[in-house]
């Protein structure tokens, strides 16, 4: 009976739990794929018949009932390219210092990790009453393009910083200590050897960090503005197209068929964006591991 009972500590109705316990987690990814399918299946439903080359190359007409996007798309690729241009570079270095130059468990760096938890919780209109106060009326950018991207970068840097640290700190130390054998400095060991080894980090905090810049519409209406006309520099205003969703879905009676073409076009470009990050990474990620 006690070898029935056990074996090796492991209970008889281990294999019953196991089962159990395999059934619910197939059950939870069929159920967030279920709803995912949903989701899309319903804006491709009502938004596909609207896609058309007049729809991507023109601009709104009659409040956004008839026309295109075209002034839309371009003002969204900006705000997209002034967030990642910004939150890039500083998130990279900020998670750099954290993983490999601040003292562990040093002050600094205890304060530095709990203020980007905070910044990461706090809620987009938050964001966007911080971005009016300081880029659009302090720095006197106005409602602008640059305001709402400098915005979106404060938005994206905890998440990103978050996601390279992590993979800065998984990064074998075996790597830090070839480098410091072959005479590398610390600066030739972040760019040569961590940079590339953290690279799906990267992707990870790009792809979150899209995500949320390209569907942000709270922060954005505080920054960049409401207008869909076409914009000539960062300095204009402009309306993402999660804001051009928004308006036509709330605000504009009968634009209800070209907010889901809309919506059909914003899942795309995600899905385009998200696919090439997680190319770009992989192929460089191979490239590095094959050079060791």
């Amino acid at each position: 009976m006690t070898q029935n009972r056990s074996l090796a500590g492991i209970p008889a109705n281990s294999s019953a739990v196991e089962r159990m316990a395999t059934l619910v987690v197939w059950l939870g990814a069929a159920l967030v794929t279920a709803v995912f399918l949903w989701i899309i299946g319903d804006i491709l439903r009502h938004g596909m018949s609207g896609i058309s080359w007049a729809f991507l190359s023109s601009a709104p007409q009659r409040s956004g009932r008839a026309g295109g996007i075209l002034p839309v798309l371009v003002s969204t690729f900006w705000i997209l390219i002034v967030a990642l241009a910004v939150a890039v570079p500083v998130g990279t270095l900020t998670a750099v210092w954290l993983a490999d130059f601040a003292r562990r468990g040093g002050r600094l760096a205890m304060v530095v990790k709990a203020c980007l938890d905070v910044l990461a919780g706090v809620p987009s209109i938050v964001f966007g009453l911080f971005g009016n106060a300081v880029f659009c009326r302090y720095l006197g950018l106005g409602y602008s393009l640059l305001a709402g991207g400098l915005t979106l970068a404060c938005m994206v840097l905890p998440i990103l910083i978050r996601a390279l640290e992590a993979e800065f700190r998984a990064v074998p130390d075996d790597y830090r200590f070839a480098a410091t054998a072959l005479g590398m400095s610390r600066t030739r060991t972040v760019t040569a050897i961590l940079l590339p080894a953290a690279l799906p980090g990267l992707a990870v905090g790009l792809i979150l960090g899209v995500g949320r810049v390209l569907a942000e519409t709270a922060a954005l209406l505080f920054t960049s503005g409401y207008v869909d006309r076409m914009p000539r520099s960062l300095m204009d205003s402009g309306r993402s197209l999660s804001i051009h969703i928004y308006d036509l879905s709330m605000n504009v009676p009968g634009g209800e068929a070209n907010a889901y073409a809309t919506a059909v076009v914003l899942v795309g470009l995600l899905t385009l964006i998200n696919g090439a990050v997680l190319w770009l990474s992989d192929h460089v990620t191979r490239r590095f591991h094959g050079a060791i």
